[in-house]
């Protein structure tokens, strides 16, 4: 049931991500072992001018990735599962796997509802 939220900052002018939401969908299915129909991705652009780091002039465009599964997994699995995430990502993106960050959301069981049916 992992969700992910990703938001991918964009040069000016440029209003979409190298990858669409299908295209990152399939290609992330792996490594949570997922089943067809079971990764919702959400992609949104971020213009370059509503991001920016401290003392550098020459901003990045990251990607900033927030994944929700249903039960928090160990510390263990996560460190594997996002360098897993942070590479296919980034392949997918043409971008540096050190410029995807990925969050790990609280667990969503008792918290999120699907077709107004909460996921207990």
């Amino acid at each position: 049931m992992p969700i992910l939220d990703v938001f991918v900052v964009v040069p000016e002018g440029n209003r979409r991500p190298a990858a669409n939401a299908k295209t990152l969908a399939n290609a992330v299915a792996a490594v949570f072992g997922a089943d067809p129909g079971t990764v919702w991705v959400r992609i949104q652009a971020l213009p370059q001018s509503m991001y920016a780091e401290n003392g550098d002039d020459e901003d990045p465009s990251p990607v900033f990735i927030k994944v929700q599964h249903a039960d928090m997994k160990a510390p263990e699995h996560l460190e594997r599962e996002a360098r897993e995430l942070a590479q296919i990502v980034a392949a997918c993106l043409g971008c540096q796997t050190e410029l995807v960050h990925i969050e790990y959301a609280p667990a969503a069981r008792g918290r999120i509802a699907f077709g107004g049916r909460l996921l207990r």
